[in-house]
Formats: C-alpha cells, sequence, structure tokens
C-alpha cells in the first residue's frame, strides 16, 4: 500500500509541477503583444499555475504545442501573474480558452477544463487537421 501511494504522489507530482516550467515557456512571450499570432490559427489558455483544472490542462498544453508547431500557436497565460490579460481578453472564470483564426478574430471561447479531443476537433473546425491525421 505504502509503495502505491508513493507512486501516487510521484506522478501527481510529476504532472502537476513538472509541467511548470514548460507553463511558463508557453507564455508566448513577456508582453503577450503578438498575441494572438497574425497569420496562424492560435489557442490562447487563460488559467493560472496554482488552479487545479488549469494544472490538469499542463500536459495537454504541451502536447498540443509540440503537435502543432507551425500549424497553430498554443500560449498559456498565467491571469494570477498577467492581472492585464484576464482584463484584456474579458476572463471571467479560470482556465479559459479562446481560439482566434488567422486574421486573429475570437472564433471560440470554452470556460473550463477542456480535453484534448475537444482541442483537436475545435482546431480541425478551424482548418487545422492534427499532424497525425491526413485529410482524404
Amino acid at each position: 500500500m505504502v509503495k502505491m501511494i508513493n507512486k501516487k504522489v510521484f506522478w501527481v507530482t510529476l504532472v502537476f509541477f513538472g509541467c511548470m516550467p514548460f507553463m511558463a515557456a508557453i507564455g508566448y512571450s513577456e508582453s503577450f503583444a503578438d498575441l494572438p499570432a497574425k497569420g496562424m490559427v492560435t489557442m490562447i489558455d487563460l488559467g493560472a499555475k496554482k488552479c487545479i483544472p488549469c494544472k490538469m490542462m499542463a500536459p495537454i498544453l504541451v502536447k498540443m504545442e509540440n503537435a502543432y508547431k507551425n500549424k497553430a500557436v498554443i500560449a498559456f497565460i498565467d491571469v494570477w501573474e498577467n492581472k492585464s490579460q484576464a482584463q484584456r481578453f474579458g476572463i471571467r472564470g479560470i482556465p479559459t480558452q479562446i481560439f482566434f483564426n488567422e486574421e486573429g478574430k475570437e472564433v471560440y471561447r470554452h470556460v473550463g477544463f477542456m480535453s484534448e479531443k475537444d482541442i483537436k476537433a475545435q482546431l480541425r473546425k478551424m482548418g487545422i487537421d492534427p499532424p497525425d491525421e491526413k485529410k482524404n
């Protein structure tokens, strides 16, 4: 029993805290002025590093950023550390995911945890196929 609990603690710690440095890297830029990215579909996840649903999304964002590199911009903004961005994007609850088209116009907004499947579906609706899928 002790070994199982220690294993669970290890994985929870790894998932929640192991992604923290990368979550900061996903932040895209210090000023965030270049978000949404012009000329590329952009998904911005606005949350906080200490918010439980946001922590649950961290590994998904890492995976999405790697999978969609050069196809779409996936960015994370910690609104507790960057309060002006919460105002800028009209955030009322976290996490909030906002999807922008190539022209930088908001096309979809979701509040709460968003699964990898749902993120892929929204990107697909916007014309961005997952890297492992090909159009027929």
